[in-house]
């Protein structure tokens, strides 16, 4: 299962908290409680997104944490990103990977960089505001050749 870091998805969390707060800056201990999140936890991760440029703070009665651009111009692997470093889905298809020893042996170490690109690109068509609107129920589409071999299976004898 590939998953993202706690850090990610609470950081996913208070970026929609600050997006549906349209402006008016958040302070990290509300956030933390609105969302029910622990402090130490929220402060350190609204400081490493101030510090990606996600955010801006303001210090001050009034301050506190605000989105740094509009929530359409902030996506799913910008947050991702700045929380949990370069998106990859193996260590040797990350971009600032001196390599791997076993590469020349490796069958499909050349197809990681085309899965991460997908992975990347899926990430960065999700905006905030996306995030940040409920969901609305959707149909499920399955792929053409999943549906296929689901039936082919289904007609096997056991």
């Amino acid at each position: 299962m590939i998953r993202i870091t706690r850090e990610a998805d609470y950081g996913i969390v208070l970026m929609t908290a600050l997006a549906q707060a349209e402006g008016q800056p958040r302070s990290a201990a509300l956030l933390a409680q609105q969302r029910r999140l622990p402090l130490p936890m929220v402060s350190k991760i609204l400081k490493a997104l101030a510090r990606a440029g996600l955010l801006a703070s303001q210090r001050g009665v009034q301050g506190g944490y605000q989105l740094a651009r509009p929530a359409t111009e902030i996506s799913a692997a910008d947050i991702i990103g700045a929380l949990e470093g370069p998106i990859a889905i193996t260590e040797c298809s990350d971009e600032l990977h001196d390599g791997c020893a076993r590469q020349e042996h490796c069958e499909v170490s050349g197809h990681w960089p085309r899965i991460n690109q997908a992975i990347h690109a899926a990430l960065q068509s999700i905006s905030l505001l996306d995030m940040s609107r409920p969901d609305p129920l959707q149909p499920l589409h399955f792929h053409p050749l999943h549906r296929a071999m689901t039936s082919q299976l289904a007609s096997r004898p056991v």
